[in-house]
């Protein structure tokens, strides 16, 4: 497949769909505390690629992949530093073979964890360990490089060149916010959306947006903030089903898929390009999400 068709596929006017959370999915499946999850991909691969091919079968146009955590410095939390390149191009494999060859596949890269205002890593640090997860994540045959979850510019800026500069795939990125007194939206490292815009766009992000932290409402002010700043970049966000609830130890999301489906006009309508889940979304809510924008 082709690179950079995601952004030609925008540029022709369709609103695509995504896929929804996949940590949720995978403690469904027996992922216990303290296990990696990126070394399913290899030990697991069928139930990894049974997560990727729910979403499909729901109507995503696009499926990530199991490898959020797989930065050397993630999976030096387990022992695995050594097994990036393995582990990754693994969970590509697995998602592009069940993505065939008309649907896309987002390499999920997510924060490393480690804080450069705190000293506890460099910048070159950085880069090296998110080229190492970008040419993995490549080799594998994804689509696009997703960089996400982000509350962190400047780790946000780093992931982005680095996948730029040493893959010919497409370079989208998400941070994510919350809405603080007064009802702006800012990162926990108190980073604007209309902050976040100028910079990735500047560093060569084909794509931007939001993802987690807050549901489907929020994201209405969130792309509205964006577009402000930014008529033309495509626009992507993955909600949470509602903020989590946590009651006798056991988190819960309170949006049905019905209630997140309600709200994709707006999203779209304030300048979403791509909408799609994150915690607490499932492929019933994938479903929801897919109806509203055929019908849009």
């Amino acid at each position: 497949m082709k690179v950079k068709k995601i952004i030609s596929e925008l540029k022709n006017g369709k609103v695509l769909v995504s896929d929804g959370a996949w940590g949720t999915f995978l403690q469904q499946k027996g992922l216990k505390p303290g296990e990696c999850p990126e070394e399913w991909n290899i030990t697991r691969p069928v139930d990894v690629m049974a997560i990727a091919l729910s979403y499909l079968e729901a109507g995503a146009d696009m499926v990530e992949t199991n490898s959020f955590g797989g930065s050397r410095f993630k999976l030096a939390n387990y022992g695995f530093e050594d097994r990036v390149f393995e582990f990754n191009k693994a969970a590509a494999e697995i998602s592009r073979k069940a993505a065939g060859t008309d649907r896309f596949v987002l390499g999920s890269v997510g924060p490393t964890g480690k804080l450069l205002i705190m000293e506890e890593v460099t910048e070159e640090e950085l880069y090296e360990a998110f080229k190492e997860q970008a040419m993995a994540l490549e080799a594998g045959g994804v689509n696009a490089i997703m960089v996400e979850t982000m509350t962190d510019l400047d780790e946000a800026r780093i992931a982005v060149r680095a996948a730029k500069e040493n893959t010919a795939c497409e370079v989208f990125c998400t941070m994510t916010f919350q809405k603080i007194i007064g009802g702006e939206y800012r990162t926990m490292m108190g980073i604007s959306p209309s902050e976040m815009a100028q910079t990735l766009v500047e560093e060569g992000a084909d794509l931007i947006g939001t993802n987690c932290g807050i549901g489907m409402e929020d994201m209405i002010g969130m792309v509205k903030e964006i577009r402000s700043v930014h008529a033309t970049i495509p626009v992507l966000v993955h909600a949470n089903a509602g903020m989590p609830r946590f009651q006798d130890g056991v988190t819960s999301f309170p949006e049905s898929p019905y209630d997140m489906a309600s709200r994709v006009a707006e999203v779209v309508a304030a300048g979403a390009n791509i909408v799609g889940g994150c915690c607490g979304t499932t492929p019933d809510h994938i479903r929801k999400i897919r109806e509203a924008i055929k019908t849009k």
